[in-house]
């Protein structure tokens, strides 16, 4: 079995028309399930933290992109809306669960309180952001020349063990994404990962295998790259397989790969969730 547990229907509306390319999609690609994993800025419950803790500070580079960020075709609509949607697509029997994908806040209080209201299949966490700064936007990646990049890699470590000691989180989207523009440190890393690797195995966190990274970003490579992927097998992490489409045409791509990149370290099995409780299931 193939599944693909992180993509966004957000750029179209909740509609049924609309989302049926993700499904056509996914059956070309063998993929037998889907997860629906919004991100947290679709949503107005969340309007408040980002405006609290991104960096909008007023004539820096970060500060005026990232406003103008929040007010394009953000917190559109409520989590109700969005969970009567899929649990639509459920009734009519498409293979689809319900979740969602939520940003790196420090107050996760705040977090905690929006999330218990809903009936998620699983809960996404993933870094977006270091000092408040969205390293992973293309129109503000010069901000990187602003690093020493082992102690970027040492904040985005620290953020990975924040959001595992939570315990909130079924799953670390798309690990390292920090490399996407090829900001690579040239000294061993190896500690960052293991102790990343090591605080989502506390946490009973699986790891989201994200081929998002190979096509929509420059490093054209899988999440998480190969070192990371050591240390993931060495502490037998859960692993689930996502293409993190933006677009219809991109559910399940390079899904069958990204299978054989996880067999190659000697995974062989995938995870999946219903209602936050999951099952193993043989890898492809």
């Amino acid at each position: 079995m193939l599944i693909d547990y992180h993509m966004h229907f957000e750029y179209g509306s909740y509609d049924e028309e609309w989302v049926k390319g993700f499904f056509e999609s996914a059956k070309k690609n063998k993929v037998e399930e889907i997860g629906i994993s919004e991100h947290s800025h679709g949503f107005t419950e969340f309007k408040k933290l980002y405006y609290k803790e991104l960096d909008l500070r007023p004539n820096t580079l970060v500060g005026d992109f990232q406003e103008k960020w929040l007010a394009k075709n953000k917190f559109k609509c409520s989590i109700n809306d969005y969970e009567n949607f899929i649990n639509t697509l459920k009734a009519k029997s498409y293979p689809v669960k319900f979740a969602i994908e939520v940003c790196n806040f420090q107050d996760q209080e705040s977090v905690e309180e929006i999330l218990k209201k809903h009936n998620f299949d699983y809960i996404i966490a993933s870094v977006h952001f270091i000092d408040g700064w969205g390293f992973d936007a293309s129109l503000i990646k010069e901000n990187f020349s602003n690093y020493n990049l082992m102690d970027l890699y040492e904040k985005y470590t620290i953020e990975i063990e924040k959001l595992a000691n939570t315990k909130l989180y079924d799953i670390l989207g798309h690990p390292f994404n920090i490399r996407v523009f090829g900001n690579i440190p040239s000294e061993n890393i190896d500690h960052l990962l293991e102790r990343a690797v090591i605080a989502l195995k506390n946490s009973n966190m699986a790891i989201d295998i994200n081929t998002g990274s190979k096509y929509r970003y420059p490093i054209r490579e899988i999440s998480p790259f190969n070192r990371f992927m050591y240390f993931a097998q060495k502490y037998d992490l859960d692993i689930v397989l996502s293409s993190d489409a933006h677009k219809p045409e991109d559910c399940g791509k390079y899904i069958e790969e990204a299978s054989e990149y996880a067999k190659s370290f000697g995974f062989e099995y995938l995870t999946v969730f219903n209602q936050r409780q999951r099952e193993k299931i043989l890898l492809k």
